[in-house]
C-alpha cells in the first residue's frame, strides 16, 4: 500500500520561510503527478503548487513568486519551499500524488493524500 508522509510544517513569523517535504513510499510503479494543496477551516481544498503528469508546474496565483515546488525522483519526494510567508498562508497543507501502484502482476491507479502538516504564520 502506498502512503505519503509530510514534514516541515511549523510556526514562522511573517516574511519568514519554511520548507515542506513529502515522501511517497510503498509498491510504487510510477508517480504521474504530485503536489501540494491547502485547506482552511470551512473552505475547499485548493491547489498550492504541483507537478503535472506532463512534468510542468502549476502554482496558485496567491503563491507565485514566493513558493517553489521541486522534486527528487530517486526519492519519490516533492518539496515546497515557501518564502515571504504571509499570515493568510496559515492553514493545513496536504501532499497529493497520483500514482500507479504495483498489485500482484498488475498496476492500479491510486490517488493518495498525506496526513497534512500545519503551517502557522504569526508574529
Amino acid at each position: 500500500q502506498v502512503q505519503l508522509v509530510e514534514s516541515g510544517g511549523g510556526l514562522v513569523q511573517p516574511g519568514g520561510s519554511l520548507r515542506l517535504s513529502c515522501a511517497a513510499s510503498g509498491s510504487i510503479f510510477s508517480i504521474n503527478a504530485m503536489g501540494w494543496y491547502r485547506q482552511a477551516p470551512g473552505k475547499q481544498r485548493e491547489l498550492v503548487a504541483a507537478f503535472t503528469s506532463g512534468g510542468s508546474t502549476n502554482y496558485a496565483d496567491s503563491v507565485k513568486g514566493r513558493f517553489t515546488i521541486s522534486r527528487d525522483n530517486a526519492k519519490n519526494t516533492v518539496y515546497l519551499q515557501m518564502n515571504s510567508l504571509k499570515t493568510e498562508d496559515t492553514t493545513v497543507y496536504y501532499c497529493n500524488a497520483n500514482m500507479q501502484e504495483r498489485r500482484g502482476w498488475g498496476r492500479v491507479r491510486v490517488s493518495a493524500w498525506g496526513q497534512g502538516t500545519q503551517v502557522t504564520v504569526s508574529s
